[in-house]
């Protein structure tokens, strides 16, 4: 077995004949990785991914499932145009936790799981890499490098949470990069990002994970609806003494300039880095990392999304209001 501090090679070429045609893995037959990608309002960007994805199909059986988030641009249509895709409902907005879980319910019969955002392309040899990464002992989940519709490298490296580094990021962001790690969340470094090594989490964007890990951690906390759901789901994996590898060989790129987070999703990111901190840690811990999190929107609050998540993380009694979880009545008005 290579080195795993090693980039392996990407040829993985023992599949049959019909994987070489592009086509997806049928929900009965037995597939090398299910892709799972959950979509609200993805229309526009399904296409380039479905496209990219055949291209990797032709070395390895993938079948590549979508589980709809309620979209109401044509996203599902885009997905059934495609008779080897499996389209599915959620029922509702369920968030990316929940669609995830509405997700493998339907990925059959695979040896890895990898979720994929909409709005992403994979890069020709990334799955093979990701693959080939995964085949080391220990390795539970791989995520490959991302690159921004640029072209130019995007920081999804992160630390496990702390409250160090909460105050920390709060002081710096992005400023001082070389700064000790115990004092930063993001990896900003830019030279980790050029070589395979255990990472703690990375945004959710893309993983890969082995099918039988994820049966063993079981089903994404739902609760969080987005943002910090990645960050517990990764800890679980740890948890269970499965490492996550950061592969820079396997690289999937963003299709086009994101358009940024809403206020509403701003105010849910600040609110669920203390949920989490709530349901892995005590409560004198959770209050101080409240604390920090206060600290961090304070010295942004020049910004409207920032002074509004302030606003939220002060008072506990609007974080109802929200966004949440929604699934559609039989009338398919959202209950």
């Amino acid at each position: 077995m290579a080195s795993p501090d090693a980039s392996p090679a990407v040829a993985i070429g023992d599949d049959p004949a019909s994987s070489r045609s592009g086509r997806f893995a049928g929900p009965d037959a037995t597939a090398d990785v299910a892709v799972v990608v959950v979509t609200y309002e993805s229309a526009n960007d399904l296409e380039a991914l479905i496209a990219s994805l055949r291209v990797e199909a032709a070395g390895q059986r993938l079948r590549v499932v979508v589980a709809d988030n309620g979209s109401s641009d044509g996203t599902l249509a885009v997905a059934r145009s495609h008779s080897d895709i499996v389209a599915i409902e959620t029922g509702g907005n369920l968030g990316y936790a929940g669609g995830i879980n509405a997700a493998m319910r339907a990925v059959g019969d695979a040896g890895t799981i990898l979720i994929l955002n909409p709005d992403l392309v994979v890069v020709p040899g990334a799955i093979a890499a990701l693959r080939e990464r995964l085949r080391h002992s220990d390795v539970g989940v791989v995520v490959p490098r991302i690159l921004d519709a640029d072209g130019s490298p995007f920081t999804s490296l992160r630390r496990e949470p702390s409250l160090l580094r909460a105050v920390g990021d709060a002081a710096f962001g992005s400023r001082f990069a070389s700064r000790p790690g115990a004092f930063a969340e993001v990896v900003h470094d830019a030279s980790a990002y050029e070589h395979p090594h255990p990472a703690d989490w990375a945004t959710g964007a893309a993983l890969l994970i082995d099918a039988r890990v994820a049966r063993a951690v079981g089903p994404w906390d739902e609760r969080f609806f987005l943002y910090s759901e990645e960050t517990d789901f990764l800890r679980r994996v740890r948890d269970l003494g499965r490492t996550v590898w950061f592969e820079p060989g396997a690289v999937v790129r963003h299709a086009q300039g994101g358009s940024g987070a809403s206020v509403d999703l701003e105010r849910l990111m600040a609110v669920n880095r203390i949920r989490y901190m709530r349901k892995h840690h005590g409560p004198i811990t959770a209050a101080a990392y409240r604390g920090a999190v206060v600290m961090h929107e304070a010295a942004r609050a020049w910004m409207p999304a920032h002074r509004a998540a302030l606003r939220t993380v002060l008072s506990e009694r609007t974080w109802a209001d929200l966004p949440r979880a929604s699934r559609h009545d039989e009338t398919g008005s959202a209950a």
